[in-house]
């Protein structure tokens, strides 16, 4: 069966289960000082083995570490997790942590159990886990492979404000006239995959962001060399269409992530 590769963006991200499945993801921005930033890699690096065995007994689909650039100490995040599930009640409820310990010992089985708590407790101190968002993904390009989904693979994350009241209209217009030229590029090996993401929890006037595009390269040069023509083929009818949604979103903020550490 055909698999996919979803941003991040997991997007952000590489889907690792069919195309007919829906994946759901948890995004967590994080905050690290620069003075932070050796005892973060340290942490990472610890917990990645330990998503390793959270893959392998079924918890999750998979996870990744992705470095946010601009990154400033002013500008929010400098990194950000993506663990992706199957299930949406597992995502929300915390039963794919119920096993951690036994995840932990798996990961590190020369470990005490004693250093492994106090290793796990002791992950808080490196970074301020400043943002948590439950979404699902609602729309990907299809046509890559999960082989594509390597470190290094740079993700441009475009996050949206749209009204409850105009969902609709913004995700018709981006699955109808945005998507199929997303697609066009996926196929002439500009870019490794498009998707679009929609979040669960938490929503409302005072949230950020309400959804995100995620857009997936090889590298920084194909990413800053992406060119794509939005008014190819257009008619007045997609050309009301892609006005329509583009009135009923508010571009907040554009990332640009690279993967640096992954769990499949």
């Amino acid at each position: 069966m055909k698999k996919v590769v979803l941003l991040l963006f997991g997007i952000l991200l590489c889907n690792l289960v069919t195309a007919q499945e829906t994946l759901y993801l948890t995004f967590e921005f994080m905050k690290v000082d620069n003075e932070q930033e050796a005892a973060y890699s340290e942490t990472e690096e610890f917990w990645e083995k330990i998503q390793e065995q959270r893959v392998k007994a079924g918890d999750i689909l998979g996870w990744d570490l992705w470095s946010l650039q601009p990154g400033g100490e002013m500008q929010d995040f400098q990194y950000l997790t993506v663990s992706i599930y199957s299930d949406p009640v597992k995502m929300m409820d915390g039963s794919s942590w119920n096993n951690l310990m036994d995840r932990a010992k798996a990961a590190y089985p020369a470990m005490s159990e004693t250093d492994l708590m106090a290793k796990l407790n002791g992950s808080a101190k490196t970074r301020d886990l400043a943002v948590r968002i439950f979404a699902q993904e609602i729309a990907t390009t299809t046509g890559s492979s999960a082989a594509e989904m390597v470190l290094g693979t740079v993700a441009q994350v475009d996050m949206m404000k749209v009204d409850l009241m105009n969902y609709a209209t913004y995700e018709k217009a981006e699955m109808e006239v945005f998507q199929p030229l997303h697609q066009k590029a996926v196929d002439a090996g500009d870019k490794i995959s498009w998707g679009l993401i929609r979040f669960l929890n938490p929503i409302g006037s005072d949230t950020y962001a309400s959804h995100m595009t995620v857009s997936m390269f090889k590298d920084y040069g194909q990413a800053l060399n992406q060119n794509i023509n939005y008014s190819e083929g257009a008619t007045p009818s997609v050309t009301k269409l892609m006005q329509e949604g583009i009135s009923a979103r508010d571009m907040k903020y554009v990332y640009m992530a690279k993967l640096i550490r992954m769990a499949r």
